[in-house]
């Protein structure tokens, strides 16, 4: 397929439309798509595929939340995942980014924003305030863990967990060195999304109009190191063939690209 890099703010990136400050060349893409992700059968993927990572069962304080933290032999980055409305730290569609991205050698956090019980009052997972507070809590255990304190962090959300991201990072500036949004509703952030400072990656579906709508505007509102990427034919959830690999490129370039520095150093160290 032709790759034509336009110059200008829209640019073609990795099978899609890339509306970037600036725009950034990347690798190719890997376009199968696999309905069942493992070590042994996602092999072509893997940047390290002799480094598997080890996966902890972990609780989360102060209310002791399950999570799922990955380390891959000598992690370089960490990326704590927050979730869309109506899933959790088992979202097969995170799971999957957070497995390549572990295969990169960058460790991942998954973890469940509500407890049982908040869940089942539905407006709980729209309560940007309170998701964002479950994420600073899981920064802030992350930030002091033995084996992530020395990473430099960054945030993977979805949905409204994308707007909680946004919100964290703007609660913790200068401690999160890279946001990306998966189908995001980063407008839920409201005005904490004019003091975002960590640069930003919105991905959005082509066929996810409103929402493609709503990422266009938060942009503007996002500082200059902020791209937009469009995956064509793509909606919400990413289920066409090749779209969450799309995904997958994108996330795993940007955090590459701001999170594992020459100096390995943290933001505001």
């Amino acid at each position: 397929m032709d790759d034509p890099r336009l110059n200008g703010r829209t640019s073609e990136g990795f099978g899609g439309f890339a509306e970037a400050r600036p725009s950034k060349p990347h690798p190719d893409l890997d376009r199968q798509w696999l309905c069942t992700m493992s070590d042994s059968d996602t092999h072509h993927h893997a940047d390290r595929p002799d480094a598997p990572a080890r996966t902890v069962e972990v609780s989360i304080p102060p209310l002791g939340v399950a999570g799922s933290l990955r380390l891959p032999t000598a992690p370089r980055a960490v990326v704590v995942f927050a979730h869309g409305s109506g899933s959790s730290r088992l979202s097969p569609r995170n799971v999957y980014v957070a497995e390549a991205l572990n295969r990169s050698g960058i460790a991942t956090l998954l973890f469940d924003l509500l407890t049982s019980d908040e869940e089942a009052d539905r407006a709980n997972v729209f309560d940007i305030p309170l998701l964002a507070g479950r994420l600073i809590s899981a920064l802030s255990w992350i930030s002091d863990g033995p084996e992530t304190a020395s990473l430099r962090i960054g945030l993977f959300g979805a949905s409204t967990g994308a707007a909680a991201a946004l919100v964290a990072a703007a609660s913790l500036e200068g401690q999160v060195g890279a946001v990306v949004s998966r189908g995001g509703r980063p407008d839920l952030a409201g005005p904490a999304l004019d003091r975002v400072r960590a640069p930003t990656l919105l991905i959005v579906g082509g066929n996810d109009r409103d929402v493609l709508a709503l990422n266009r505007q938060a942009l503007e509102r996002l500082p200059a190191s902020s791209e937009l990427r469009v995956i064509p034919g793509a909606s919400h959830l990413f289920p066409e063939p090749g779209a969450l690999d799309a995904v997958v490129a994108e996330a795993r370039a940007w955090f590459q690209q701001h999170l594992i520095a020459p100096t390995g150093s943290r933001p505001g160290d």
